[in-house]
């Protein structure tokens, strides 16, 4: 499969996916993208600390903010998948408590906000959020 799982600065054995989990996003997230129209060639998602993600957001984007996400568009090919998504799993964690969500499907959200930025959706005004936030939802009833 193209979409691998990976951490950075964290502890693995306090978070790992398991095999069926792993497979299971694959899954979803590959058949996603296929019917949106695009082409997976490989999809990289590392999990990491607030810290670690922070680091990225300053070195890569000068952003001075914290974030639960950061994604690369690694393809020089349009229609085509081929990125590294940063997650930081202490702002998921945080965020899920905010929203009174459960963790996975936070986390869920994320893994899929990151690939819907990859297909061009934008959340940088109000109303794109709004958009790319319904788009989150149809894409989550799929799960």
């Amino acid at each position: 499969m193209n979409i691998a799982f990976f951490t950075e600065d964290i502890d693995s054995n306090i978070f790992a996916l398991t095999l069926n989990q792993k497979k299971s996003v694959q899954s979803w997230v590959s058949g996603i993208i296929k019917a949106e129209g695009y082409e997976l060639a490989q999809l990289n998602y590392i999990f990491c600390t607030d810290a670690y993600l922070y680091q990225i957001n300053q070195e890569y984007l000068n952003h001075d903010t914290f974030t639960d996400i950061i994604t690369f568009d690694n393809s020089d090919q349009e229609k085509t998948i081929e990125s590294d998504i940063f997650i930081s799993i202490d702002r998921v964690r945080e965020n899920s408590q905010l929203q009174n969500t459960l963790f996975e499907d936070e986390l869920a959200r994320v893994l899929i906000h990151g690939v819907l930025h990859l297909m061009g959706w934008s959340d940088k005004t109000n109303a794109l959020k709004k958009e790319m936030r319904l788009k989150e939802e149809a894409c989550l009833s799929l799960r």
